[in-house]
C-alpha cells in the first residue's frame, strides 16, 4: 500500500496557470511505478461533491486520457518520463475552478475513468484558489 502526494497548488488570478504533482510516499518509487496505474485528478468545492477532471492510464495501444468537459482545453494531464509522476497543467483558470485537488490511481492495463470509486489510492489534497 503506498500514499499519493500532491503538491503545486496555491492562489492564482483569473486567467493564471498552475502545475500540479502527483507522486508515490515511498521513497524508493521503482518500487511503485505509476506506469502500471492509472492515474486520475480530482476536485471538490465547498459544498459540491467531488469531481474528475482528468484521467490518464498506459495501454497496450498507447497513452489513454480523458478530460472533464470543463477543464476540456484547459487542463492538460501527463507523465514525468520517469513515470514516477503524474501531472496536471492547468491553463486560463477561472473563479470556479477553486477547489481542493487530489490525485487518485488505480493497478490496471485499462483504460481509465473519472469515476472516484473506482480508485483506491489517495493523496491528502491541494487547495487550488483562483481570485482576484
Amino acid at each position: 500500500q503506498f500514499l499519493l502526494v500532491e503538491s503545486g497548488g496555491g492562489l492564482v488570478q483569473p486567467g493564471g496557470s498552475l502545475n500540479l504533482s502527483c507522486t508515490t510516499s515511498d521513497r524508493t518509487l521503482a518500487s511503485y511505478p505509476l506506469a502500471s496505474y492509472a492515474v486520475a485528478w480530482f476536485r471538490q468545492a465547498p459544498g459540491n461533491g467531488r469531481e474528475g477532471v482528468a484521467c490518464t492510464s498506459i495501454r497496450s495501444t498507447g497513452i489513454n486520457t480523458k478530460y472533464a468537459d470543463s477543464v476540456n482545453g484547459r487542463f492538460t494531464i501527463s507523465r514525468a518520463n520517469a513515470k514516477t509522476s503524474v501531472y496536471l497543467q492547468m491553463n486560463s483558470l477561472k473563479p470556479e475552478d477553486t477547489a481542493v485537488y487530489y490525485c487518485a490511481a488505480r493497478n490496471t492495463s485499462g483504460p481509465c475513468t473519472t469515476s472516484d470509486t473506482w480508485y483506491d489510492h489517495w493523496g491528502q489534497g491541494t487547495q487550488v484558489t483562483v481570485s482576484t
